[in-house]
């Protein structure tokens, strides 16, 4: 993707890092060149398994607005089930891309407007690498390796260096191996619509 500034909107679940994402993102960018960047949350009802959203900003010039993203450039799903009650298609700029962590094939997602559908399954890419949290699979860092092959906004090598800045010893290890998994089974996206 090209372009001075990109509007990035995370769809989760409460305790899947979507908040984690958005800033790893932000310092991903940060080094691999964009002048300015953001993150920020917003929640409803805080509760795990609760929709959540965060966004992300980058521009090649400081970043001044800091209220939630409405109309993506990138939408990213950590979680499927969300496409259909999460929002995550509301406000997509045309020709926006959208990043699924899914098993499921394309055609199957529902998604019927102008946009690029990037799929990729960020948690088996987590299980893979050994990212568990309570036996459950955690995506937050994995699904930038995704976000780097989807839209290359950021390089890998800067991923990886945000996740090292962020975790330490052994969980910055297997975050950004999940990272590496998630990169390499991400499909090169298909327009729908």
């Amino acid at each position: 993707m090209t372009g001075t500034s990109h509007e990035i909107r995370w769809h989760g679940r409460g305790g899947q890092g979507a908040v984690t994402s958005a800033k790893l993102l932000a310092d991903a960018a940060f080094r691999s060149g964009w002048a300015g960047v953001t993150s920020m949350p917003s929640f409803g009802a805080e509760r795990r398994g609760a929709p959540v959203t965060a966004s992300t900003r980058l521009a090649n010039e400081p970043v001044r607005v800091y209220s939630a993203v409405t109309e993506p450039d990138v939408a990213i799903v950590l979680d499927d089930s969300l496409l259909a009650v999460g929002g995550a298609l509301a406000g997509l700029k045309p020709g926006a891309t959208l990043i699924v962590n899914t098993v499921k094939p394309v055609p199957e997602l529902g998604v019927s407007s102008d946009t690029r559908v990037v799929a990729a399954d960020v948690t088996g890419a987590a299980e893979a690498a050994g990212v568990i949290v309570g036996g459950t699979p955690v995506v937050s860092a994995a699904i930038l390796g995704s976000v780097a092959k989807a839209t290359g906004l950021v390089t890998m090598e800067a991923v990886e260096a945000a996740i090292g800045a962020m975790f330490a010893g052994s969980a910055a290890a297997k975050n950004a191996e999940a990272a590496r998994i998630a990169y390499e089974c991400t499909s090169e996206g298909s327009i729908v619509g």
